[in-house]
């Protein structure tokens, strides 16, 4: 059968069988070689090239920890919290001052989604809330830790997306809507932009239980067309065993036999090198096998968190069984950022919908959700910051969406036309509220942001502009390359 040679280009049946038998390599170890151009496709003269790793322009951030709580957070019990809510509760919205808010292009949004029916009584607040800081800013009592580093932080209150059900938790990681899932996420556009920091670890980390099949799955933390070098690498908070396969069996070969193996066919390749002097998939090969045996050791050693001070483990709440499990995915995302992964990503209430999905008993949901993610947040900002790693280290909080101010029984319904996420470090300007609610938290009404203004705010700190990034033949709408929230820059 004769074969197409410029189907694909750069695919040939040597490297074809070469990358399939690199195991793990294809995926974490393979990133680290595309970032620095090792394991590039092979040279054709119209070929296009990838970023070189460098800046478009000078960065503000060398890393993002991006942090995703799934299923919904309440923005008018959290950062955007509306007093408003108790002065009317249990009135219809068509009976306040506030009804033409809910009549946005001739829909009712009240109620999200319309499966779900209209809500429309107002639902008191569930929650106390404090001022904080020098900047006063209001957050609910669920956030106190989270309050404490208000003056560090950037709240963004007038977010809105496209969708209305849990698929937006792909929208918030890609921009586009849960049918288009060939998009690259926000991590491995960023990874793919600069590459690596650290040739000994992943560039892009993926923490905890990301998002169930229903609503993007693996598309939360992937790469799409871009290629899987670029994805996210999932690790486990266990330095016994972080990642599967990561080292050899027990008993099957010693670190010296492997280390003179790897030796010997790290020669063997060099000499393959003589006569094909231009392979830069060979090159990526030698490297790839150096690198594997490397991450052996620099894996384990990063996610040894008992290493960490007594202090240390406790200001992340390590020695509290509701915070210990968040807690350590906080603090090994210190510890993976302080060591040069570019890009972590830590997903809190995964699985399914979403824990954070409160369309009942939202008091004790979000209650009891909060306690486990409020002081091991808090304890990321401060310890960053005594550190001295938040000057170059973007930390983000987000959800998919807010969630409605109407009742839904003892709940709350999804809300995509309003809702907050905040920013810190790297660049953003502390103690600062950008955007608008109306006074019951319905509907952004000023300075509205879609929420790749997020991606695109994250990627210039980075010193990266989305347009310069573009792939030939991979059409992106403006809407998907967003714009730099600039008044929370500093």
């Amino acid at each position: 059968m004769k074969t197409d040679l410029h189907c694909c280009p750069g695919i040939t049946r040597r490297s074809f069988l070469a990358d399939t038998g690199m195991g793990f390599t294809g995926l974490a170890l393979g990133a680290m070689l595309f970032g620095d151009g090792l394991a590039r496709a092979e040279t054709h003269p119209a070929a296009w090239s990838p970023p070189d790793g460098r800046p478009h322009f000078p960065p503000r951030a060398k890393s993002v920890i991006w942090i995703f709580l799934c299923g919904g957070v309440s923005h008018v019990e959290s950062f955007d919290v509306k007093p408003e809510l108790n002065q009317y509760a249990g009135k219809s919205i068509l009976d306040t001052p506030y009804a033409d808010v809910v009549k946005t292009e001739g829909k009712d949004v009240i109620g999200a989604n319309p499966a779900h029916g209209n809500r429309k009584v107002i639902m008191p607040l569930q929650t106390g809330f404090q001022h904080y800081g020098q900047s006063g800013l209001v957050v609910g009592d669920w956030f106190k830790h989270i309050g404490e580093c208000a003056d560090d932080l950037a709240v963004v209150r007038s977010l809105w997306t496209i969708h209305n059900d849990h698929g937006a938790q792909l929208t918030w990681q890609t921009g586009r809507h849960p049918r288009e899932l060939e998009h690259p996420t926000l991590g491995s556009w960023a990874c793919y932009g600069l590459g690596s920091l650290n040739e000994n670890l992943p560039e892009y980390v993926v923490l905890g239980v990301p998002t169930g099949d229903c609503c993007g799955g693996a598309f939360t933390h992937g790469a799409a067309y871009l290629g899987p070098q670029y994805g996210g690498v999932r690790l486990n908070v266990d330095a016994q065993k972080p990642l599967p396969f990561l080292a050899p069996a027990a008993g099957a070969v010693s670190a010296e036999e492997q280390a003179q193996n790897l030796s010997l066919l790290g020669k063997l390749n060099r000499l393959a090198g003589i006569d094909y002097p231009d392979d830069q998939q060979l090159r990526a090969r030698i490297k790839s096998y150096e690198l594997a045996f490397q991450m052996q050791t620099s894996v384990p050693e990063t996610l040894q968190l008992e290493k960490e001070s007594a202090a240390t483990r406790a200001l992340y709440g390590l020695d509290q069984p509701e915070t210990k499990k968040f807690g350590e995915q906080c603090l090994a995302a210190r510890r993976l950022v302080e060591r040069g992964v570019r890009f972590v990503q830590l997903f809190h209430g995964g699985g399914g919908g979403g824990e954070w999905d409160a369309h009942s008993e939202i008091k004790s949901n979000h209650g009891k959700l909060s306690a486990q993610v409020d002081q091991p947040v808090g304890a990321l900002l401060k310890d960053l910051k005594q550190r001295g790693l938040l000057d170059d280290t973007l930390v983000v909080f987000g959800t998919e969406f807010g969630r409605s101010p109407g009742a839904e029984g003892t709940g709350r319904d999804h809300h995509p036309q309003g809702f907050s996420a905040w920013l810190a470090g790297g660049g953003i300007k502390g103690g600062a509220v950008h955007g608008v609610t109306d006074e019951l938290g319905f509907h952004a009404v000023e300075n509205r942001h879609y929420v790749t203004d997020i991606h695109a705010t994250a990627l210039h700190l980075l010193g990266l502009d989305s347009h310069r990034l573009e792939v030939p033949g991979r059409k992106r709408l403006d809407l998907d390359h967003g714009e730099p929230i600039k008044e929370i820059i500093s």
